[in-house]
């Protein structure tokens, strides 16, 4: 349908999981796309099979974000789409969460899609405006038991949504949040990602049993509901948090 068409679409942490399968989706809906990440051999084979432009960048830092956006303004004059996608899981409960740990959740979930949303706002308002997409999670609405950092970092994404979508709205930049629930990405194969558990097929089947669809999601799935959100299927949506959890806040 090519609903991005002649678009530019800055996608960030899209070398895996949900950021692939967004910027795969994208190309396919004919986005003139900008992919950042950390891997870089990954990142550049990725964009040399989308013909799309690759930009090495770690997001925990000031001048990655602001490198991403100046070479893709440099690139094609403007920024249509953010997808504020780069982000990290760690668990823990407020005794057993280091600052270490504290500071890097909050550095990458957090203020890297402030930098980010941050940097793109003034050449959105001056083309007249633009679309910025979070990806938050269903465990930013809900509480969740030892992953207190996580739900922390994604509850402050769903706010700083809200809060760029009223003061942005006027301007025609809408800024939403996607919700994803348990989604089946390449992390959760990596040797001890399921702590306790009897391994990946048995975690995955007792994550399914517990949600009332009766079954995790793919990443295509939550990249079609950014798909909607960048689009302009969704002219009308501004400072919604749109759930893509199987059901699981329905609850």
């Amino acid at each position: 349908m090519c609903r991005l068409e002649n678009k530019v679409a800055l996608i960030t942490g899209a070398t895996s999981g949900i950021g692939l399968a967004t910027a795969e989706l994208f190309a396919q809906e004919g986005a003139r796309l900008v992919l950042t990440g950390r891997r870089q051999e990954r990142g550049q084979a990725l964009a040399d099979r989308l013909g799309c432009l690759y930009i090495p960048a770690d997001h925990r830092l000031e001048a990655d974000c602001a490198r991403s956006v100046a070479q893709t303004l440099q690139t094609y004059g403007r920024i249509d789409i953010l997808f504020n996608n780069a982000g990290i899981v760690l668990g823990g409960t407020a005794e057993s969460t280091t600052e270490a740990d504290w500071a890097e959740i909050m550095n990458i979930n957090v203020t890297a899609v402030w930098r980010m949303s941050r940097l793109v706002l003034p050449s959105m308002r001056a083309q007249g405006g633009g679309a910025i997409v979070n990806n938050a999670s269903d465990w930013g609405l809900v509480g969740a038991a030892d992953a207190l950092p996580y739900c922390v970092s994604k509850g402050a994404v769903i706010q700083m949504t809200r809060c760029m979508a009223l003061d942005h709205a006027r301007e025609g930049i809408r800024v939403n949040a996607v919700c994803p629930g348990d989604t089946f990405v390449e992390r959760w194969t990596q040797e001890g990602y399921f702590r306790g558990s009897g391994g990946v097929e048995e975690s995955v089947a007792r994550m399914s049993d517990d949600l009332p669809i009766g079954r995790v999601a793919e990443a295509v799935e939550i990249a079609r509901a950014v798909l909607f959100l960048a689009s302009d299927e969704s002219s009308f949506v501004t400072g919604t948090t749109l759930l893509v959890d199987g059901g699981n806040t329905a609850r």
